[in-house]
């Protein structure tokens, strides 16, 4: 990898500019064809790997040290845990207490992860007289309940390094993505609690990065075909590469599979799939302008919509094969046909249970739309990046730490020097984005849109909202601010067909150094933030001056 690609410079997407085709001779691609279709050596990099490997590290010890403390079930713990089990146990939520099953308003699949880890590490719960060992090790409760979280937080920090280094073409400023979000209170809440907002995180982000290795594997498609001869001004099929079962876009179809997943956690899912839709159609339509393409909007739309179609088709599977505890079995809430003495055919076999997880959805979708009860902790989505109302998971005055009071907290409150950036590395990212033309800036920008701008939608609504609903966007915020600290070390490339002095060999190593202390500054000073306010982050005891000494913002965090 040159020196280009370790200060996360970037080829021009050809999605704007002037085109250039390949020589017809078949002898080779000119220069500027070549850059524009240019992606991150796919080889082995045992050096990027260790360096994953020891940011992975931090995320892991930081999020499992400790993780069975405090005791008990924590904020909606109370629900997820207890659903999670009966999903083990019987295939649907069901509440041990009462005896009935569970009416829930979030699809399964975050119950089924946090339910893997009560299978293996035992679960307990005194207030229904629930106790039962672990499959594989018994260990504390909470830790069963907190497991699958833990190692769901940690391998989003693993993609997250892989997603922003083949990004930005740097080892560097990939392991600064992860660590940032390693570092990160909020994600590190999440992470050490059985909640499902980790999982939504996990899986939107592993969509993205399945779009984005999409997006490589079809324009090395495209280069081989033109360096293959392939005149792409060629009408139909004979202008465009081979087609087998070889070159189909298997990371599409694999993102397909995985917002399936996202929408099996929560619904909210829902706002990326036209985002990510978007993206890949732009992307497609880069790919053909950059070859030659004669009309790359109308082809890209006829060759790849049977892709599109057949990638919603594996989402929507995905999601129904989630329900699957419910739909094979009689004793989930609203499964049986007497629920619903409306609705037709709901007693026929296969189609009946559709139809009745048809009138669930129904019924959970009015609650959501009807959720305006107050809450003390609600917030409105112009308040998540200025960390306006954080949310407490746990509240103790118990406990010695050698003061005359003390205090121990779960605060849900994102590192503050890291979300504080937020704002004014999406400004910068914007206009990085248009002056130098970056297929990057748009991504990170349409999806961070995805995540935050439908809530504002509802915030008109008076609907109840919380700052944990920022979750699937965090990812992606994190990689606008890395955008920023790689555009501060490196000044990009010409685009395609520009024409730009070069920088001088000195003035350009200059630039790099300071870039660098700039940017290692930055990182050190958030993982010292974080440090501080790490005691409110898990719930440890300390006196409560010190406490009191980390509720900034006159309060409002109380």
């Amino acid at each position: 990898m040159g020196r280009a690609a370790e200060t996360g410079r970037t080829a021009d997407d050809g999605s704007a500019g002037t085109t250039a085709a390949p020589r017809a001779d078949g002898g080779g691609l000119p220069g500027v064809v070549r850059r524009r279709l240019a992606t991150v050596d796919a080889g082995l990099d045992a050096w990027s790997w260790l360096a994953t490997g020891v940011v992975v590290l931090i995320a892991g010890i930081l999020r499992f040290v400790g993780l069975s403390s405090p005791g008990g079930k924590i904020f909606d713990e109370v629900y997820y845990a207890r659903d999670a089990y009966g999903l083990i146990d019987r295939g649907f939520e069901w509440n041990y207490k009462d005896g009935n099953p569970s009416y829930v308003v979030h699809p399964p699949l975050g119950k089924w992860l946090i339910g893997l880890g009560e299978w293996a590490f035992g679960y307990q719960d005194p207030e229904s007289r629930v106790s039962v060992p672990g499959h594989l090790v018994t260990t504390s409760p909470e830790f069963g309940w907190r497991f699958s979280a833990a190692v769901i937080g940690t391998l989003s920090v693993l993609l997250l390094v892989r997603i922003g280094r083949r990004m930005f073409r740097s080892t560097a400023l990939g392991c600064a993505a992860g660590l940032l979000l390693a570092l990160d209170g909020f994600h590190l809440v999440l992470s050490r609690t059985a909640l499902l907002d980790i999982f939504l995180l996990f899986f939107v982000l592993a969509a993205f990065g399945a779009l984005v290795l999409d997006r490589d594997a079809r324009r090395r498609r495209w280069e081989r075909a033109l360096e293959a001869g392939l005149d792409p001004t060629r009408p139909g099929r004979a202008g465009r590469p081979a087609t087998d079962w070889r070159n189909w876009p298997w990371w599409r179809l694999a993102a397909g599979v995985l917002l399936g997943c996202a929408c099996a956690v929560k619904w909210s899912a829902l706002y990326f799939v036209p985002a990510f839709a978007l993206l890949v159609l732009l992307w497609e339509v880069g790919v053909r302008r950059s070859a030659g393409v004669r009309r790359p909007w109308r082809d890209a739309v006829l060759d790849e919509l049977p892709w599109f179609a057949l990638a919603g088709v594996l989402m929507v599977g995905t999601y129904l094969a989630t329900w699957s505890g419910w739909l094979l079995t009689d004793g989930g809430y609203y499964r049986l046909a007497a629920n619903y003495p409306g609705a037709p055919l709901s007693d026929a076999p296969v189609v009946g249970p559709l139809i009745n997880l048809f009138e669930y959805h129904k019924a959970a979708y009015g609650f959501h739309t009807g959720l305006d009860d107050p809450h003390k902790y609600q917030s409105w989505p112009w308040q998540w990046l200025l960390l306006g109302r954080p949310v407490a998971f746990y509240w103790s005055g118990d406990g010695g730490c050698g003061a005359a009071s003390c205090a121990a907290e779960i605060l849900l409150l994102g590192t503050p020097l890291l979300w504080w950036s937020f704002l004014p590395a999406l400004v910068a990212l914007a206009w990085l984005g248009v002056a130098r033309r970056d297929w990057r800036a748009g991504a990170i920008l349409l999806t961070v849109a995805a995540g935050l701008l439908p809530w504002f939608w509802f915030a008109l609504d008076g609907r109840t909202m919380f700052s944990f609903y920022t979750a699937p966007a965090l990812p992606f915020l994190v990689l606008a601010v890395v955008y920023v600290l790689g555009a501060i070390i490196s000044p990009a490339e010409a685009g395609a067909g520009a024409v730009r002095a070069p920088v001088p060999a000195e003035a350009a190593h200059d630039r790099r150094v300071i870039g660098g202390v700039v940017v290692g500054a930055y990182v050190l000073l958030v993982a010292l933030c974080f440090a501080y306010f790490y005691p409110i982050f898990v719930g440890r005891v300390i006196p409560y001056a010190d406490w009191s000494a980390r509720m900034w913002l006159d309060g409002r965090w109380i």
